[in-house]
């Protein structure tokens, strides 16, 4: 069959993929999936620390902001312990793809549950984002004033939990990038 024949069928465009190729991308998922669990798990246990007391008149009455008072930080708090075990559990999964980069059906699996607990960890954050952001800036059209000015640790401590969860999303969606690649080249194999 001529060149051009060839090309008609589609076979032209199939370009041949080095047999190492998702190797390396499981490597990279493996190293991610680490970097995820320390952001979850920091973000966790940021927030789930966070606590500032401030006296009032006097050094009897006191108020205390914790993370519990808020329902959408205990969400957080929960959420990013999940996230941070999934990412634990799935880490043989992702040495085996090291190992056996023809992997299939795993793979598949580790692409749904990471979009699931990307949802979830999704949720959790812009949950904890909202009551963070009336915390710093409050809402003049229901009267609640800014309270990072009186509680500041307290506040930042939040902040910083949220950079941990948002980079564990960032991981997410990376990890479940490099799961579709792998599947796509090993498709083009197959083929």
């Amino acid at each position: 069959m001529d060149k051009a024949g060839r090309l008609e069928k589609g076979d032209g465009s199939k370009v041949p993929v080095p047999v190492g190729a998702n190797r390396g991308i499981s490597i990279i998922d493996l190293i991610l999936r680490l970097v995820g669990i320390a952001g979850t798990l920091g973000a966790a246990i940021a927030m789930g620390t966070n606590e500032q007391t401030l006296p009032f008149f006097t050094r009897f009455v006191r108020f205390n902001a914790q993370y519990d008072d808020f329902r959408s930080f205990r969400l957080f708090v929960v959420v990013n312990a999940i996230l941070a075990a999934y990412f634990v559990l799935t880490i043989p999964l992702s040495i085996v793809h090291i190992m056996r980069s023809a992997a299939r059906g795993s793979r598949i699996l580790l692409i749904i549950l990471d979009t699931i607990m990307l949802a979830l960890l999704t949720a959790g954050a812009s949950a904890a984002a909202s009551i963070v952001y009336l915390a710093h800036n409050g809402n003049s059209s229901t009267n609640w004033l800014p309270v990072c000015q009186q509680y500041g640790d307290f506040c930042q401590g939040a902040s910083g939990s949220l950079i941990g969860s948002f980079g564990g999303i960032v991981m997410l969606i990376l990890t479940i990038l490099l799961g579709a690649i792998a599947l796509s080249r090993q498709a083009r194999r197959v083929l």
